[in-house]
């Protein structure tokens, strides 16, 4: 079971992802291991960058992928990152960047760890933990494993956002 963060107590650092089904994912973001990358996903989700973002990449066993505005696994926000790799291991719920074969070639793209990956270990800048929703992770439409997971049809992120602009949202309503 992964270790409980600060981020579990924290709405800035507890990202909400709004599934198919009514089902919700909670992601503890972890700026003590990638400030630049937790920064920069704040930005993107108040952005609404990530609303209606597909997982276009999702291998059984392995990780669903999401991030790319395109849809296509090739697109992103224009913001390279630089890599901040830390030593926790990519266990099932770890939240890692994407990125190309440039090893600071992160942007936009992020994946979930469905099982244990820890041969990504050092390479992958992880920046996020599930700490709960994995059951709904789970139901994510998988990939064609012939086709490196590419999905027809796949589910989308119909909502993003950072659990301390929900509750800003609420207090704004009953005004």
């Amino acid at each position: 079971m992964p270790k409980k963060s600060k981020a579990a107590t924290d709405p800035e650092n507890s990202l909400v992802l709004e599934l198919k089904d009514n089902c919700k994912v909670v992601i503890d973001l972890l700026p003590e291991l990638a400030p630049n990358h937790v920064k920069r996903i704040k930005e993107l989700v108040r952005q609404k960058f990530y609303d209606g973002a597909v997982f276009h990449r999702v291998i059984e066993g392995f990780m669903a992928q999401t991030g790319d505005p395109t849809g296509t696994g090739s697109g992103g926000s224009g913001q390279k990152l630089k890599a901040e790799f830390s030593n926790e291991p990519h266990r099932r719920g770890i939240v890692s960047m994407a990125r190309t074969g440039d090893i600071n070639g992160a942007d936009s793209q992020w994946f979930i760890v469905l099982a244990d990956s820890t041969y990504l270990d050092g390479q992958y800048t992880v920046w996020g933990r599930v700490s709960s929703g994995m059951d709904c992770v789970d139901k994510i439409k998988k990939g064609n494993k012939f086709n490196n997971g590419s999905v027809s049809e796949p589910d989308k992120i119909i909502h993003a956002y950072l659990a301390s602009d929900a509750s800003g949202k609420a207090a704004d309503s009953k005004k």
